[in-house]
């Protein structure tokens, strides 16, 4: 039994594979785009070492992991038409992760998210045409629910045609929500739905620093221009990928749609600041919701009043897109997957400290390692 997945070089695709990996004997088909097999590899690499060492790495390689080096927008992933008839008959299971998370561009977005899963469908559909397909598990998120407020949002109301999107990222993962559950109707699916992603609670290391450049940016103001009562659904990666990888490998679920979210244990900017601040043995933040327009208003400004490259601009560029997620004071029911997994996503202030230090100490990169000069490079 093999499972195909998409996005094992991304964030949280690299920690889905790391799970599956680690839990299961089954082999993985990893759609990797690069030049050749050995650029495949060290992408790989460089997207798992955060969580495992180089001789775990290379045993999986070996036994576990076959590479398809494809692009996920070409058609049939650029492979021949041997090479994908092949890839059909041995894909029992598909785990659909990669997206474009560009909240700017729409071309960027369609091309990767809607283009990328009907070339995953289309998989879906060529191996069930050989064998019963297990499950197809596709990662979506919560954004698909639209402009909100003051909520608490079920699975099966988050979907609202007639609710406005905030960016083309949501748009196109509403759509293609809407493509795998009508689309591959005939077998099982699961979709997933993560909340805002920030960090991992086991470790302060990440390769993702989007989303913490905001948060360090907010955590440096002394004045915060959000309601102190305000909760913001904050979830850890380990979360995330644990909660897909155990439900992707149950013989059934209960459920098709899930948020892995913190839910109504989301914390409120009160309790977030206080916690960072007693960890930093500094004075809490002031909340000051009436600066709202004001602040909005400064940092339209600031993108656009510095050069491209300017880090200034580039925090601006940053708040501009997150900060409509983090003013909506809406959390996304996550009683699903905590009663059919017993899992309970880590509280974001028990790990935000080390995380903030981690990522201002590094100034927002991962020390990567390079390929063992040593070791043998043989295909996958």
């Amino acid at each position: 039994m093999s499972t195909f997945l998409t996005g094992a070089t991304g964030y949280v695709g690299a920690h889905v594979t790391a799970e599956l990996l680690e839990r299961g004997e089954d082999g993985l088909l990893l759609l990797v785009r690069a030049r050749d097999r050995r650029d495949a590899e060290h992408r790989l690499w460089r997207s798992l070492q955060l969580l495992v060492d180089f001789s775990r790495f290379e045993a999986w390689l070996r036994s576990r992991v076959t590479i398809v080096v494809g692009d996920l927008t070409a058609p049939r992933f650029g492979l021949g038409e041997r090479e994908y008839r092949e890839l059909a008959a041995a894909t029992t299971s598909i785990v659909h992760c990669a997206a474009s998370l560009n909240r700017r561009s729409l071309s960027a977005c369609f091309d990767v998210n809607v283009r990328g899963t009907l070339e995953v469908i289309t998989l879906a559909r060529a191996a069930h045409a050989e064998h019963p397909v297990r499950r197809v598990s596709y990662v979506s998120t919560v954004a698909v629910a639209g402009h909100r407020s003051h909520e608490i949002v079920g699975e099966d109301e988050a979907l609202d045609w007639t609710r406005p999107d905030y960016d083309p990222y949501a748009r196109t993962k509403r759509t293609c929500e809407q493509m795998v559950s009508g689309l591959l109707n005939d077998m099982p699916i699961a979709i997933f739905r993560p909340s805002i992603i920030l960090g991992d609670s086991r470790r302060p290391e990440t390769t993702q620093f989007d989303m913490v450049r905001a948060f360090a940016f907010l955590a440096r103001l002394p004045v915060l221009p959000f309601r102190p009562t305000d909760r913001v659904d904050i979830v850890p990666v380990d979360f995330v990928a644990k909660s897909i990888a155990d439900l992707h490998g149950r013989p059934s679920t209960e459920h098709v749609r899930y948020h892995l979210s913190s839910g109504e244990q989301s914390q409120t900017y009160r309790e977030l600041a206080d916690a960072l601040a007693a960890a930093q043995r500094s004075r809490p933040p002031r909340f000051a919701p009436s600066l709202a327009g004001a602040f909005s208003w400064t940092i339209n400004r600031l993108e656009s009043g510095f050069p491209r490259r300017n880090a200034i601009r580039r925090g601006a560029a940053l708040m501009q897109v997150f900060l409509p997620y983090l003013v909506w004071d809406t959390v996304f029911d996550n009683a699903r997957v905590v009663g059919e997994t017993g899992l309970v996503p880590a509280r974001f202030s028990d790990y935000c400290y080390p995380l903030l230090r981690f990522a201002s100490a590094g100034r927002f990169t991962y020390p990567y390692r390079e390929w063992p000069a040593q070791t043998s490079e043989q295909p996958a």
